[in-house]
């Protein structure tokens, strides 16, 4: 029932900026997210953490995209966001938006989106 659906990807030039969205949906009473965030994965490559926040507000960033990137959350809308700038060719791949969730205060479960593209062109 939980579901989390990615969107504002697309091609970009190197030194270009891109939002990319996701909002969850298909859980209430019962469930709190501990955590949000966003992993990627590129061709070849294992998937790694690029940002996060959690519960609380506090955010977590890859080296490779400390101060490029931001983490953010509306509440709300269930929905966190990755603006990202100044992108480089090496930022290029599938991007996942990643949330863990307590149930009824006990069980913890992940649930991933299904991944958006994101090129970077030199």
């Amino acid at each position: 029932q939980v579901q989390l659906v990615e969107s504002g990807g697309g091609l970009v030039q190197a030194g270009g900026s891109l939002r990319l969205s996701c909002a969850a949906s298909g859980f209430g009473f019962g469930f709190s997210i501990n955590v949000m965030g966003w992993y990627r994965q590129a061709p070849g490559k294992q998937r790694e953490l690029v940002a996060s926040i959690t519960r609380g507000g506090s955010t977590n960033y890859a080296d490779s995209v400390q101060g490029r990137f931001t983490i953010s959350r509306d509440n709300a809308k269930k929905t966190v966001y990755l603006q990202m700038n100044s992108l480089k060719p090496e930022d290029t791949a599938v991007y996942y938006c990643h949330s863990q969730l307590t149930a009824w205060g006990r069980d913890e479960r992940d649930y991933w989106g299904q991944g958006i593209q994101v090129t970077v062109s030199s």
